[in-house]
């Protein structure tokens, strides 16, 4: 039996990931803010999070009775709105663009840079649940009081008061925005009425 002999062989060098260029805030605003395309582009501590946006055809009809309810308040007989992906600084290094958010027409009109108290997030199936848990607490952190985050696919709204806090809302279930907006109510059957 004749054996052979293994030589030795160069290790080949494992070839390294790049580091990612970490951007200031500036430089994202310059970037990104404007963007039209079908991203949403949000920064967290000098990364850009790129994301398809979430707000889609298919997802106007959750729009349009959020807005249909949101016309009947106090809140938009008083000049506020639901407006939809507005930056807001959620802290120093942090920006965001929920979904649709609630601003008071002082708000506007000062073009506050702020946290809204109230917004909405639309989750798409891509989205991941480590990220939306994360970006909740960051929301709440920042001073939000109120964030429903609306599931399509279930037909379900998990509205937050806190960051643990949660009032699951399916069926007839009643989604408030209380206490930013204690006179936005709607069911939830209702937000997914086509």
């Amino acid at each position: 039996m004749i054996g052979t002999l293994a030589m030795p062989q160069a290790e080949t060098p494992i070839e390294q990931p790049k580091p990612k260029r970490l951007l200031s805030l500036v430089e994202f605003r310059r970037k990104y803010s404007d963007r039209e395309d079908r991203y949403k582009y949000e920064f967290n501590n000098g990364i850009v999070e790129k994301s398809p946006s979430d707000m889609n055809p298919k997802q106007l009809f959750i729009v349009k009775n959020l807005n249909r309810r949101f016309i009947q308040t106090q809140a938009f007989a008083d000049g506020g709105e639901l407006i939809p992906e507005v930056e807001q600084m959620t802290s120093a290094v942090q920006l965001r663009r929920p979904d649709i958010s609630y601003w008071t027409a002082n708000k506007i009109k000062n073009a506050d840079e702020s946290i809204s108290e109230f917004a909405i997030e639309i989750i798409s199936p891509t989205d991941n649940y480590i990220k939306v848990g994360e970006k909740r607490r960051e929301y709440f952190r920042a001073g939000m009081k109120v964030l429903w985050q609306i599931i399509p696919e279930e037909q379900s709204v998990y509205v937050y008061t806190s960051p643990t806090q949660v009032t699951i809302c399916e069926g007839g279930t009643i989604c408030s925005a209380a206490p930013v907006i204690p006179d936005f109510e709607i069911a939830a059957e209702d937000i997914f009425a086509k």
